[in-house]
């Protein structure tokens, strides 16, 4: 096979999506596969295949060739190209700003070209993502005309995407989604490539999930999903889970919303640097809804590790850990100092991006008595939802006002704005928040003294919540309902009542492994013991809750930890026969360290030019951009300038997983030889862990 003919066949496998024969053939094709035509496809495979530094080390190599041949205009699209991949997936403004401007003083004084139209398709949204609107809607602007003019379809759809949601910004709700429709149409027809027909997709959805639109979000998802299998590639697959884990979180059940955000965080960690933060943050706030405070504070964590903010979720954390004082000086800070990096999902601009911290804020002053903030939060989600008629808006606006009315012993219009909340979150098909409203209700109820009509509404929250898998909840509706020493059971009792009547008689039979704080509880034979709680009992928690299914040892790890390794990860500890590789592989290898490097120094280059024009808030921004590069390559290094690797990751997950679970059975075994037995007997470890129950006689644990 000819080098050429290599060269072609590498193009027609990119085309088909087949990323690693596409490479495969390149490397093959000796110097060709050097050639500018080649460089292209590598960065395209690469970027398909999951090699994200890769991908923008070829576009670097091709702007680099581009410049030796004179070619400017073809330099300069390569350079918008490259500030496009690294604004879509790294979120570092610095070095997008630096590549567009390579680009563009290439073309100065040159005629209009295609790379033109490029440059200001990634302008608008490196504005948009920054905060500065006006700027965003004239790149825009230039973006479709340039791009109808001269044929760059990417350019006119994303400027469209862009001006559309400038427009809802701007208040012109109605308008702004008939834009959005009209482009939703457009993708649909299957006219837009397919790497901006994902992004565009991901923007529709982000619109919609900022205005609170819950159904319109799920529409556009619904089209997102039936668009992606076969034709998402990159990080696109994972940003969709992310999306469908978003609504999730509203509808339930909370187990697949939790299992959808586990899955995004494993598809995207080869794709997003700090906006990791994002799925991350997702998935505490679903643990935090489920009552799993300890694994909704990991995933916080972590997203606070990678500079990523984790409010308002940590700050209502802290006040279902009882830490009152701490939430609120958390959400006061939030709403004192709001987040402000860029981000197309969220852009850092307008009332929108201060409803979440503001119904928080309403709920954390309920908690602490402090009327007068409650009274302010409820006002300003009442203007935000006057400007932005979402019901779901609307909805958070009037329990925030019934809270404020209770602390205020308004008891009447407290009444009145809790019961018009709950019925809106029923209707928009929100089980979770409508449950929360008729807790505030039933709240309101007992001040009155109407004490049937309060165990009513927590029976209704209660049955709602365990639908919904928000266990944390349940509890609390149970220490309500057993505080009320006169309380009135219905004289008919609900069907979720009658089941749980029927199962008492079982119950002694049942088999009992249940987590109470920092105890767990363990029941079998008749015999039960309070042992303290261990990372391995979390593991056969895990197993048992689905009996027979193998879960890899690194989603054991994942599922505890907060988060997932990626498939490459957990490839990456094996030898060309699947066995496992004694070696482990660089967090970072060379390639992607001297990038890093090179982005750090186009940071400062940023940071000179923000001094120099006295441009405070970018030279922040930059700065901030700094900090997170240096704290990347830090943790790609070890003592003494030594590369840090991963180890062998499957096998150092299947080594501690099960050293965890025999240490904690070992443990059990002093309180419960019974259950430690069994469970030694049916636990299953190794790269895959299942609990096997017996086929004859299965043991139903609850």
């Amino acid at each position: 096979m000819s080098n050429d003919n290599g060269l072609r066949q590498a193009r027609a496998a990119v085309e088909r999506g087949e990323w690693q024969q596409a490479l495969d053939l390149l490397h093959s094709s000796g110097d060709l596969g050097a050639s500018a035509l080649g460089l292209e496809l590598r960065a395209q495979a690469a970027y398909g295949n999951g090699n994200y530094e890769n991908a923008i080390s070829a576009w670097e190599d091709l702007y680099s060739l581009r410049i030796a041949e004179g070619d400017k205009p073809e330099a300069a699209r390569a350079a918008a190209t490259l500030a496009m991949f690294l604004m879509i997936d790294t979120g570092l403004m610095a070095p997008v700003r630096g590549w567009l401007r390579r680009a563009e003083v290439l073309l100065e004084g040159t005629h209009e070209t295609a790379p033109h139209a490029l440059i200001a398709m990634v302008r608008t949204y490196e504005r948009f993502m920054c905060g500065d609107m006006q700027s965003a809607r004239q790149q825009a602007e230039i973006a479709v005309d340039l791009g109808t003019r001269l044929g760059v379809a990417p350019a006119v759809v994303i400027g469209r995407v862009a001006l559309a949601r400038l427009v809802i910004l701007d208040g012109r709700f109605d308008e702004g989604l008939r834009l959005l429709d009209d482009i939703a149409a457009l993708l649909m027809s299957g006219e837009v490539d397919p790497l901006t027909t994902g992004m565009m997709y991901c923007e529709l959805i982000c619109a919609a999930q900022g205005l609170a639109l819950h159904d319109q979000a799920v529409e556009w998802t619904d089209m997102m999903e039936r668009w992606r299998h076969g034709a998402a590639f990159g990080g696109i697959n994972g940003r969709c889970r992310v999306h469908r884990a978003e609504l999730l979180r509203v509808s339930g059940p909370c187990d697949r919303a939790e299992e959808e955000a586990l899955l995004a965080c494993e598809e995207l960690r080869p794709w997003m640097r700090r906006e990791f933060g994002w799925p991350l943050v997702e998935l505490g706030n679903i643990r935090l809804r489920k009552g799993d405070l300890a694994g909704a504070e990991s995933a916080f964590i972590s997203a606070h590790a990678r500079a990523w903010s984790a409010q308002p979720g940590l700050a209502l954390l802290r006040l279902a850990q009882g830490d009152v004082a701490g939430a609120s000086t958390m959400i006061d800070d939030a709403l004192t100092n709001p987040d402000d990096l860029p981000w197309k999902e969220c852009p850092p601009f307008g009332d929108l991006r201060l409803a979440p911290l503001l119904a928080a804020q309403a709920e954390i002053a309920s908690a602490s008595g402090d009327t007068a903030a409650a009274r302010r939060a409820a006002d300003s989600l009442g203007h935000i939802a006057d400007h932005f008629p979402s019901p779901s808006l609307r909805a958070g606006a009037q329990l925030a006002d019934a809270r404020a009315k209770l602390l205020a012993n308004d008891l009447s219009g407290a009444k009145v704005a809790a019961t018009a909340a709950t019925v809106s979150w029923v209707d928009l098909g929100a089980p979770f928040d409508a449950a929360v409203a008729r807790t505030v209700l039933a709240e309101i109820r007992r001040t009155e003294g109407n004490l049937d009509s309060a165990r009513l509404e927590l029976h209704a929250a209660r049955e709602a919540f365990e639908s919904f898998g928000a266990m944390g909840w349940v509890r609390r509706c149970d220490e309500a309902l057993a505080t009320d020493s006169s309380r009135v059971v219905p004289a008919t009792p609900t069907p979720t009542l009658t089941a749980a009547v029927a199962a008492v008689a079982d119950i002694a039979d049942e088999a009992v492994f249940r987590g109470e704080g920092d105890t767990r509880v363990v029941r079998l034979g008749g015999v039960t013991a309070v042992v303290r709680d261990l990372k391995g009992l979390r593991y056969i928690e895990r197993l048992l809750a689905e009996p027979g299914r193998e879960f890899h040892a690194l989603d054991m790890v994942a599922v505890e930890a907060g988060w997932l390794p990626t498939h490459v990860a957990a490839n990456s500890g094996l030898d060309d026969d699947g066995r496992l590789a004694a070696r482990g592989v660089p967090v970072l290898d060379d390639r992607a360290r001297e990038a890093y490097r090179r982005r750090l120094a186009e940071v400062d280059d940023d940071i000179e030019q923000a001094t120099a024009m006295n441009d405070i808030a970018r030279r922040e921004l930059a700065e901030r951009d700094r900090e997170y590069l240096i704290a990347e390559l830090r943790s790609a290094v070890g003592l003494g300038g030594a590369q840090r690797s991963t180890g062998g990751s499957a096998e150092r997950a299947r080594t501690a997983v099960t050293r965890s679970m025999r240490y904690a059975l070992t443990r059990l075994a002093e309180h419960h030889p019974l259950a430690a037995a069994h469970l030694d007997q049916r636990v299953r470890t190794g790269i895959y862990c299942s609990y096997v129950p017996d086929e004859l006689a299965p043991t139903r644990w609850r």
